[in-house]
């Protein structure tokens, strides 16, 4: 049978997914950074699992979504942001006012059957009906001029600039708009984008004076002002009149009440004009009653006009813009800088992604810091001679331990604090980088084993970038001296070892992006912004 997943369901899909994010105790989402050697080859030879030789060369390789390769990206992550209030917002797509543009009019009845755009376009939300202006005003087109006669409308001549409550003309190019938001100075500079208009957060129940007039002034179960504007689909024949002359207040009927509009008809027995005088409430539907106005109880079809009272949203324009402006998407913010240790500028990353509710490290208790570090790390004694830092990334690096030989990636290096991050994925246990083809060496190579705090020193596989150097035993604590300096390492060392902040065995990856290498340097700063589309 046919079927259709409802451009309603979207939207709600959007707003569960902003409340679950933004109301619910119980989750914790991170905005990540990972995977820093995509193109390295693994210690045993090939490119490891997950990777590609040509990784920045080619189009990056699109992520593959099973369960392997999402415990993968958790394993490759390095470090996360939690996504507050102030980081999320739902997005539409922007329209930027322009003049002498054509702009659509709100209408509740495109469809593929009938009444498309004038553009063409079937689905409200493909169509052009509201903008934002150069002061980051956003209106909704309730009237562009047109009409049965001439369904494209008038173009734009006025800028919307007004904050009326009521829908307002802008000038006198023909065009009404009703004015719903005004875009923050703060959600500007976090959000704005050539491609997204923001919405603000929390329309349904905040207090902001502003938001929360636009939102009441739009309830018409108080207000009875619903319905703003009725369509003159066909304005009836002057070849026969079948209307009176004049101005005549009627009703809009319907599944509502109280709905009134004003219809002036010309000598010839044309409409030319129907103004909403009150719009009522509870509508799903209307039906301007010209019963009135018809100069007889008989008369012929050809000649009838047809009136189609608009619809808006919900209870009202401005009650609820999710719905109204079709908010299916969702964007994330993150800023990664040098703030913090916990995100390392000596790396590389080539991933981004989101992960919902990891845990604690060792324990199954939901981690909910602000920020978190999932790269383990060893305080070395006397450093690493080595040119650049920079060098070392994705550099693979082994220590004899009591079971064995334990293995990992370098992440990051920090010369000042003697830190080597690094983290372990299968690349390095597989015999053959990339999968579970046996090998002379699976016995020593597949067993997963942690680094020590001991005499054995850490070696690097790489001859390109040799180095070795031994564990700093004698420290623990979070933070160290240098050069009289105290600095915070953003992790608690034991030892001379630091384990990840979070369980990387834990937490739902529900987006993941690769991108070409990027390289981090204390002189800039990653502003990550993720758009999901539902």
């Amino acid at each position: 049978m046919p079927a259709v997943v409802t451009d309603q369901f979207r939207i709600l899909n959007a707003s569960n997914f902003v409340d679950s994010l933004l109301d619910d105790t119980n989750n914790s989402y991170y905005v990540f950074l990972g995977l820093p050697n995509p193109t390295i080859s693994s210690p045993q030879g090939p490119v490891g699992f997950g990777r590609s030789s040509d990784w920045n060369v080619n189009p990056v390789p699109s992520p593959i979504d099973n369960l392997q390769y999402i415990s993968n990206y958790r394993d490759t992550g390095m470090f996360g942001k939690k996504i507050t209030n102030a980081n999320v917002r739902r997005v539409v797509k922007k329209y930027s006012w322009t003049k002498n543009a054509r702009y659509d009019m709100y209408r509740h009845d495109y469809s593929i059957l009938k009444n498309p755009s004038p553009n063409g376009e079937t689905n409200l939300y493909n169509t052009n009906y509201y903008v934002m202006n150069s002061d980051y005003r956003v209106y909704v087109c309730i009237d562009n001029g047109s009409s049965g006669s001439d369904p494209k409308g008038k173009r734009s001549l006025d800028e919307p600039t007004f904050t009326d409550l009521e829908p307002t003309a802008a000038g006198s190019d023909g065009f009404i708009w009703k004015y719903l938001f005004t875009i923050s100075p703060s959600d500007v500079i976090k959000f704005d984008s050539t491609e997204y208009v923001v919405l603000p957060n929390n329309w349904d129940t905040t207090t902001d004076t502003q938001i929360q007039n636009i939102r009441e002034s739009g309830n018409s179960d108080i207000n009875k002002n619903q319905i703003k504007t009725v369509y003159i689909d066909n304005a009836g024949s002057s070849a026969k009149s079948v209307y009176r002359e004049g101005s005549h207040t009627v009703d809009i009927l319907g599944d509502g009440k109280e709905g009134k509009a004003l219809v002036t008809v010309s000598s010839t027995g044309v409409i030319t004009d129907v103004i909403v005088v009150a719009g009522g409430y509870g509508y799903t539907y209307g039906i301007v009653d010209l019963g009135t106005v018809q100069l007889s109880s008989t008369i012929e079809a050809v000649n009838l006009a047809k009136l189609i009272p608009i619809i808006p949203p919900s209870k009202g324009h401005g009650y609820d813009v999710y719905k109204e402006l079709g908010a299916d998407k969702v964007l994330i913010y993150a800023r990664f800088d040098d703030s913090t240790k916990d995100f390392p500028t000596d790396t590389h990353f080539s991933q981004v992604g989101i992960i919902k509710n990891p845990q604690q490290y060792s324990s199954d208790v939901l981690y909910t810091g602000s920020q978190y570090n999932s790269l383990s790390s060893v305080k070395l004694q006397d450093g690493i001679d080595i040119s650049h830092p920079d060098n070392l990334i994705g550099v693979g690096i082994t220590q004899s331990v009591n079971d064995g030989v334990a293995r990992g990636y370098v992440a990051s290096y920090d010369p000042e604090t003697k830190v080597l991050k690094y983290f372990t994925d299968r690349s390095l246990h597989f015999i053959n980088a990339d999968n579970q083809t046996d090998g002379p060496s699976v016995t020593t190579q597949s067993k997963v084993l942690s680094f020590e705090s001991s005499s054995n020193n850490i070696v690097s596989v790489n001859p390109n970038a040799a180095f070795e150097g031994s564990v700093d035993q004698t420290f623990s604590g979070i933070s160290t001296i240098v050069d009289s300096k105290q600095i915070n390492l953003g992790v608690e060392f034991t030892n001379g070892l630091a384990n990840s902040e979070i369980n990387k065995k834990t937490g739902d990856v529900i987006y993941i992006d690769n991108r070409s290498v990027v390289k981090r340097d204390l002189r800039q700063k990653e502003d990550v912004k993720i758009i999901l589309e539902f």
